[in-house]
């Protein structure tokens, strides 16, 4: 048989395109030639894969060869395409049966001596594989444990070219993994989280109104912002936030490990994500790395904190074109970045919190100490534009710590007391949203109040008075509402009652307070 046709898939984006590769081995004068719309990476797979051959030990005769990678509208790039290529031509010189291919796909990269290397993309690949019907997987031997995650489906893991062979033409089988089970292994891992690397909260002195916003901002899923002045604990409290997170379930730890899968972040032994991401950004960071993009778009920052929190310290230091890039992913929770040959959309599902000095030298407002003028107050203070702001539920001030609290030996409450508080919020909105898609309070649009967050006639006037009063804008007085809604969940009531609404409207007085002065 001189044409063959092995099943391989591409990676767009998150998304995964199957694609054909059709090798023709005919008489005629001595050329590979590779056409299907090829990134220059694939077009050297020729090199690779003739000489890998070579190397494997089997006969590769002077003869005409093409390899067509179908869809030829597809773009295809990486090193990926090397091992199906490679099985394709032998599949061609009659050194693999053609029945062999039926119900398999192959991935992978080939070294000059014939090994399979690791690939980024292995999780997505596999998954699209099973819901297309394909019984078998062969992927590099450090990706089988990453494949494996997907049930019902056999991944096989190969070192090398010859290898794969022996498995295609079933005299070699042993390292066939039918999958594990990953339900089990999160469940075991949610019981034995390690916080080892998180502080916790109980070893944070005084400021309780701030650690109370951190526990309101996790359960309803809000955007956070801290401010106040140099050491008054702002990003310890932030990084405290890993520990009250609520664990995450199959579909989610899957969805966050597909992300990291792409991006060549997974751990070759455990690569299932486990825990809701932490992502700690720097003030250079640009807005590609933050949003993702590049000539071949990649995910960016914002969606590996996806289902976790996205940490910005020191937020005026950010260049302000950085920081508007987040105002869409805020309200959308995705981000669709577009290009001439295609759109690419990304997951951007994260609570933001942001953590800044109220001034240049970080004293204000207590002019005895604050060295900065008038000007270069304001001017700091508006790096952050109105319409950022607005997205943020709450902000609050972290007060410069007293003596009295950093000597004071009673133990404060710990990140697992809180962190069941949000998991009994969290249960609350996902029975409440059960069927809608929405996921937190945060998610509510503004046609959802109504049903969701019903005001009673006193509530409704101390929200008419707040707009008034503090020159609310619509998304600001949406946003106390959600919020509201989220501490009466905590407090495990129904309805939104005064009490719950005059705390929401609290976490807006430091708006007030720096940004309409």
């Amino acid at each position: 048989m001189s044409f063959s046709t092995v099943l391989s898939a591409s990676i767009e984006g998150l998304s995964v395109e199957l694609v054909r590769v059709e090798a023709d081995v005919s008489n005629g004068l001595p050329v590979f030639h590779m056409v299907g719309y090829l990134s220059s990476e694939v077009k050297e797979a020729g090199e690779r894969v003739r000489t890998a051959i070579r190397n494997s030990g089997f006969d590769y005769p002077p003869k005409r060869t093409v390899v067509n990678l179908s869809p030829a509208t597809l773009r295809k790039r990486g090193a990926s395409f090397d091992l199906p290529i490679a099985a394709a031509i032998l599949t061609s010189l009659g050194k693999i049966s053609m029945e062999a291919m039926h119900g398999c796909l192959l991935i992978g990269e080939l070294g000059l001596d014939g090994t399979v290397r690791k690939i980024p993309g292995v999780l997505p690949v596999v998954m699209e594989a099973k819901r297309n019907g394909i019984t078998r997987c062969i992927v590099p031997k450090e990706n089988q444990a990453e494949g494996a995650l997907v049930e019902g489906i056999r991944v096989i893991g190969v070192r090398r070219l010859s290898e794969a062979i022996e498995v295609l033409n079933q005299k070699q089988i042993s390292n066939v993994n039918e999958g594990i089970d990953s339900r089990g292994s999160i469940g075991a891992q949610i019981k034995n989280r390690s916080g080892d690397n998180i502080p916790d909260f109980a070893d944070i002195r005084g400021q309780e109104n701030v650690k109370r916003a951190a526990e309101i901002a996790v359960a309803g899923r809000h955007n956070l912002l801290l401010i106040g002045p140099p050491g008054s604990g702002k990003s310890m409290t932030a990084r405290c936030i890993p520990g009250i997170l609520p664990p995450l379930d199959l579909e989610e730890s899957l969805e966050i490990t597909k992300i990291y899968s792409v991006m060549g972040m997974l751990n070759e032994e455990e690569p299932l994500i486990r825990e809701r991401p932490f992502r700690e950004v720097h003030h250079t960071a640009t807005r590609a790395a933050l949003i993702g993009g590049g000539a071949v778009p990649h995910p960016g920052e914002i969606s590996l904190a996806h289902g976790g929190v996205l940490f910005l310290d020191e937020l005026p230091e950010f260049k302000k074109s950085v920081l508007e890039v987040l105002r869409q992913p805020l309200e959308k929770h995705s981000i669709l970045i577009s290009r001439v040959y295609g759109n690419y959309s990304f997951p951007a599902d994260f609570i933001l919190v942001g953590a800044m000095n109220p001034c240049p030298c970080g004293c204000f407002p207590d002019m005895e100490k604050c060295t900065c003028t008038p000007t270069q107050i304001q001017t700091y203070l508006s790096r952050i534009s109105r319409p950022f702001l607005d997205r943020m539920d709450l902000c609050v001030e972290a007060a410069r710590v007293k003596y009295e609290d950093l000597t004071d030996e009673s133990r404060a409450e710990c990140s697992a007391e809180i962190r069941k508080r949000v998991c009994s919020a969290r249960t609350i909105q996902k029975e409440r949203y059960r069927g809608t898609g929405i996921t937190g309070n945060a998610m509510l649009a503004a046609g959802d109040l109504k049903h969701y967050c019903e005001l009673g006639p006193a509530e409704n006037r101390l929200m008419e008075q707040a707009f008034s009063v503090m020159g609310l804008t619509a998304r600001t007085y949406h946003r106390i509402i959600k919020t509201a809604r989220t501490i009466a969940d905590l407090d495990g009531t129904d309805r939104i009652c005064e009490r719950h609404l005059q705390e929401a409207i609290g976490y807006r007085v430091v708006d007030e307070k720096y940004w309409r002065r």
